[in-house]
């Protein structure tokens, strides 16, 4: 590695222009020649503080400036002493694991001790001290009880004395101890564990037709993503800090705030950008926001990649962690380095996903902050395996994690991404996706903010007085919490699939064209056979709540359901949630012979988007949910809507910014209409030989073609 000090150099010394003349010329950088280098290294190694004689000496010889001999020298101690603390700690770091499994083993031969005179266990002689740690320790889950019993008042309308026990339960991927949402940190034993188990048996996280990177990462590989990773964090931790002019309000009321780049060029100044072509478009957004858990908690739960999935359902469509390049500080996350890999989504087939590389690391800021940051990683023959016609590069983006008094978070999101189209992005999705909403900080957030009130609803074991219907039990409203959720993550999944099951395009009308897949099923959570899939995206110039409202209300349902035109009645409602439009409803179909199915329906919104999704559920299967038993392997089959904005927005130019970008602009969003994505799966065969005929492509069509008519003609569009 070359050191040039002091900006390298420029050849010449004598450039005194001031620094805030706008048409001072560049800086001519000097690399130094092998030569020179090679002769200033064997000067190192006889003196690392060179005298100014000496520095005059070696500038003579070399044909340098004295000033840069002397930063040169200045580098090299740094790049030494980095060295050297790098080297200690991993000295410190192996002896702190040593001396941590001589702890474990200690701890192991003193539980089997017997006591030589009765073969029992021996008497403790500080039984006092641990009567009064007992106390103590009660007294701190008492306080956590109480302060989970005021989360869950929020949400159910009404104050909580007590809440009942939580019975012993399956632990899951996403389990939130009680003691981790009261901020007491690691040293409290765990307190009654609450079954968040959203996916099990899903196989959701695997990456199908994805090999990985090698695992053996050498110590020069990490030694550069430690570098990247901490200058991704010393950017984030800037921009997450500063206001204008880095960051612009938005002209809309509720919009996130945009990143002026040519402050950002200015206060962050690199030689090119990551991608090469001009096509570049500039995605930045920033958004803040109160999310209902405990900051400590939430940062775990991020550095989990399955418990990231399951955080972000609609956004993280696949995720994995590659390796973990460094631990975080003994007991907590700081200091943590994950290589990872992640494809993203908006819910359409027409957007394709972004599949990248990233490095992601973690660091506590001060008391009760943290700072999480991922930034783009590129490794070598491995980003010809994606699929996407989208290059992304993820530039320092990520979330500032703050604690509060009352035990929620106060998070700021950062999304900058550098997106390369290598197809024009479809003509319904091109406003939404180049106004940089699609995978913006605002999206992230309000989906992270939905999702931490649909886990703090699951905490409270009562029925809420919104609820309708009677479910026998606590455990009966968990289970069927758990079964509406694992149709939630089939139906975002099924939207994008893999890469063996592509779409193909069946029909096209003037405003719309039918999409169809064709796939065997095998999950054990669907049913066996030939599953056909087919989704269509319309145009609505109606607002997103409005469709919403329309296609999530049991007295609206028999005006676009074209398979059940009949009446349904509400059996329960469970509220997931402080909007009233999320939560998870059973519907019974009237005047119908088939008196052994239900609708599992949930429905979700947020300022984003929202989902309405449904399946048709064996009564028996509802009774084994209802009771509390595992739903893992009940059979589910979703179909459903997505609505989102059409991100149709009246730009006012600030000046000086690039147009490819989103983030140059200030922006009124105005916008009134929706974009709804239809999709539709059913079971056509259960032969495994079966293929797609010309009348099931004609029954697709017309399933989807009279659903659109139908929505049309209900909102008058």
């Amino acid at each position: 590695m070359e050191f040039s000090g002091g900006g390298g150099g420029g050849s010449s010394g004598g450039d005194h222009h001031d620094a805030s003349d706008p048409h001072r010329r560049k800086k001519r950088y000097h690399r130094h020649t092998a030569n020179q280098i090679q002769r200033l290294e064997s000067m190192f190694k006889e003196c690392a503080h060179p005298d100014e004689k000496t520095r005059n000496m070696l500038s003579r010889e070399l044909g340098l400036h004295p000033r840069q001999i002397k930063f040169w020298f200045q580098n090299r101690r740094t790049q030494m002493k980095a060295q050297h603390e790098r080297s200690d700690n991993c000295t410190l770091r192996a002896d702190n694991d040593r001396i941590r499994c001589e702890n474990i083993a200690m701890r192991e031969a003193l539980k089997n001790v017997i006591c030589p005179s009765c073969g029992g266990p021996p008497v403790t002689e500080d039984s006092y001290f641990d009567e009064q740690k007992l106390r103590i320790e009660n007294a701190h889950l008492k306080e956590e009880l109480d302060k989970v019993s005021s989360i869950a008042a929020k949400y159910i309308g009404r104050p909580i004395s007590q809440l009942p026990p939580v019975q012993p339960i399956h632990v899951s991927s996403l389990d939130l101890s009680i003691s981790s949402f009261g901020g007491h940190g690691h040293g409290m034993p765990a307190g009654p564990s609450l079954d968040l188990d959203l996916l099990p048996g899903s196989s959701l996280g695997v990456i199908p037709n994805f090999a990985p990177p090698p695992t053996s990462i050498s110590d020069l590989d990490k030694s550069l993503m430690a570098d990247t990773a901490a200058n991704a964090m010393d950017v984030f931790i800037r921009l997450s800090q500063s206001n204008e002019p880095l960051w612009m309000k938005s002209t809309a009321e509720g919009g996130p705030d945009v990143l002026n780049l040519e402050t950002y060029q200015r206060a962050f100044p690199r030689p090119n950008t990551h991608l090469k072509t001009p096509s570049v478009r500039i995605e930045a957004s920033r958004e803040s926001g109160v999310v209902v858990i405990n900051a400590l908690a939430l940062v775990d739960m991020l550095m989990d990649v399955n418990k990231w999935v399951e955080l972000f359902p609609t956004i993280v469509l696949r995720g994995r962690t590659i390796e973990v390049i460094s631990s975080g500080m003994l007991g907590t996350q700081s200091g943590t380095l994950q290589l990872m890999y992640e494809e993203l989504q908006v819910l359409s087939a027409l957007v394709p996903t972004r599949q990248l590389f990233f490095l992601r690391l973690v660091q506590q800021i001060e008391a009760g902050s943290w700072a999480i940051v991922d930034v783009s990683y590129d490794i070598p023959h491995q980003e010809n395996q994606f699929s996407s016609s989208s290059k992304a590069h993820r530039l320092p983006s990520g979330c500032l994690i703050q604690e509060m008094p009352n035990g929620y978070s106060k998070v700021t999101w950062i999304e900058h991404w550098e997106v390369e189209d290598k197809t024009p992005t479809h003509r319904l999705y091109r406003d939404l996706i180049h106004s940089g909403l699609a995978f913006g900080a605002q999206r992230w957030l309000t989906n992270l903010q939905r999702t931490c009130e649909r886990i703090a609803c699951l905490m409270v074991t009562g029925n809420s007085s919104r609820d309708l219907g009677e479910i026998p039990s606590p455990e009966g409203t968990r289970s069927m919490m758990k079964l509406g959720q694992r149709m939630v993550n089939y139906f975002c999944s099924s939207i994008n699939p893999s890469s063996s099951h592509h779409w193909t395009t069946v029909s096209e009308v003037h405003d719309y064209e039918v999409r169809a897949t064709f796939h065997r099923s095998t999950d054990p959570g669907q049913p066996n056979g030939m599953l056909l899939s087919a989704a269509a995206t319309v145009w609505l110039p109606v607002p997103p709540h409005t469709v919403f409202n329309f296609l999530r209300d049991e007295r609206t349902r028999p005006q676009w359901d074209v398979l059940n035109p009949n009446p349904v009645q509400v059996v329960a409602n469970i509220v997931n949630g402080s909007h009233p439009g999320n939560c998870i409803s059973l519907l019974r179909a009237l005047n119908t012979g088939q008196n052994n199915m239900l609708i599992l329906q949930e429905s979700c919104i947020d300022s984003s988007g929202s989902l309405v999704v449904y399946c048709p559920v064996e009564l028996p299967s509802i009774n084994v949910a209802m009771s509390g038993e595992d739903p893992s392997y009940i059979p589910l089959l979703p179909s459903g809507f997505t609505i989102s904005p059409d991100g149709r927005t009246n730009h006012h130019q600030t000046g000086g910014g690039d147009g490819a970008s989103t983030s140059s602009s200030v922006v009124d969003r105005s916008s009134s209409g929706s974009l709804i994505t239809i999709v539709f799966q059913i079971i056509v065969s259960s032969s495994p030989t079966a293929r797609m005929n010309p009348e099931t492509v004609n029954t697709v069509n017309n399933l989807i073609s009279n659903t659109v008519q139908q929505i049309k003609a209900a909102l008058n569009s």
